[in-house]
């Protein structure tokens, strides 16, 4: 089969790929969609990364060349003996979280912040970017009617804005600032406008993602190249927002989120970060307020958990996949029609879906 695999730092080839034997608790999926994110650009342009170069992952038991893409949904052409839950023909979305299964977070139950972790698509294990892969049953969570596979390819960024929400102990009528609007910094704002947020606050220095933005539900849309978000934010709360947001992961906006934030508030931190920061400690400590990370979204045998609930929330209507997705694009085009094109400074490019 085709797929699209990482060799190194601005090297991902559409190369044929052995395909997978079924095993007994596996299925096979007949790829749909899947989205480029974030984390792939930063493993095209600046990794490996996540992507295990060298030793292989311990769980996947994979090194590079692996094949990419980790946000994908499709349907089960193939379902292995033991699997009683799932049929040929369901449509799912993959939870790709990988996990040992034995270390002390995996038996707390905490299976996405296992010590040797991963995910499908950068940690081996296949990925999104083929025609069609093999996983674990418990992986393969159904779509509800009414929500298509498209959609069902952004549940996985969809739940990372859902995690980051419940972590942040936001609580209705809260007000809300985002730094950054690119795919999650949107799936933050839908997911944090479906908690009954109050004036919510986007700092985006991109016009095309500053409408996006507003088209998410942000109440107020700030372009920080020509006004001081933290200023402004301060002067229109009274002093701060109860809850802060860095989807943007540069030093700049990781300050800005802090000092936009309330004394007491919270600051959640969303991004990957490719470099250190500096920060002035007393930012929290005169303030009291509280800094906490966030990463992926519950896994493991719970892999329907926040997965289910974005699946409903787009199924009712709470969370909408359209503002979300600027283009699709086939595979042969990844690299120059997607990577390229979403690192580019000057695009208005958010998400690029690829269909295989």
């Amino acid at each position: 089969m085709r797929a699209a695999t990482y060799h190194g730092q601005e090297e991902i080839r559409i190369e044929e790929t052995e395909t997978r034997t079924v095993g007994p608790t596996e299925v096979r999926i007949a790829i749909d969609s899947c989205g480029i994110c974030g984390s792939d650009l930063h493993e095209y342009a600046a990794g490996p990364i996540f992507i295990p170069a060298e030793e292989p992952h311990p769980v996947s038991n994979e090194s590079a060349p692996i094949t990419m893409g980790h946000e994908f949904s499709g349907t089960i052409t193939e379902i292995g003996e033991s699997v009683t839950d799932l049929e040929e023909g369901n449509q799912v979305a993959v939870n790709p979280i990988l996990y040992c299964g034995e270390c002390r977070q995996c038996v707390e139950g905490n299976y996405h912040l296992c010590d040797v972790g991963g995910f499908i698509g950068l940690s081996g294990g296949g990925g999104g970017f083929a025609e069609s892969i093999v996983v674990d049953a418990e992986k393969a969570v159904p779509l509800a009617d009414g929500v298509s596979l498209e959609a069902g390819a952004l549940v996985e960024p969809l739940a990372v804005g859902l995690h980051a929400v419940r972590r942040s102990g936001l609580q209705a009528g809260d007000t809300v600032a985002v730094f950054g609007s690119g795919p999650i910094g949107l799936s933050v704002i839908q997911c944090a406008k479906a908690a009954g947020a109050g004036r919510l606050f986007v700092s985006e220095p991109r016009a095309a993602r500053r409408s996006r933005a507003d088209a998410c539900g942000a109440d107020d849309v700030i372009d920080p190249t020509d006004t001081n978000a933290v200023d402004h934010i301060n002067s229109e709360t009274g002093g701060g927002a109860d809850i802060a947001f860095e989807v943007a992961g540069i030093e700049t906006t990781f300050n800005d989120a802090i000092g936009s934030t309330r004394p007491s508030g919270t600051v959640t931190i969303v991004s990957i970060w490719e470099e250190d920061v500096r920060t002035h400690p007393n930012e929290l400590v005169l303030g009291e307020r509280t800094l906490t990370g966030t990463l992926a979204y519950l896994g493991g045998p719970r892999s329907g958990e926040e997965y289910g609930m974005v699946i409903d929330m787009l199924a009712d209507g709470r969370l909408d996949p359209e503002p979300l997705i600027t283009d699709r694009i086939q595979l042969e085009g990844i690299v120059e029609n997607g990577f390229e094109r979403l690192l580019n400074a000057d695009s208005d490019q958010v998400k690029i879906m690829v269909q295989p």
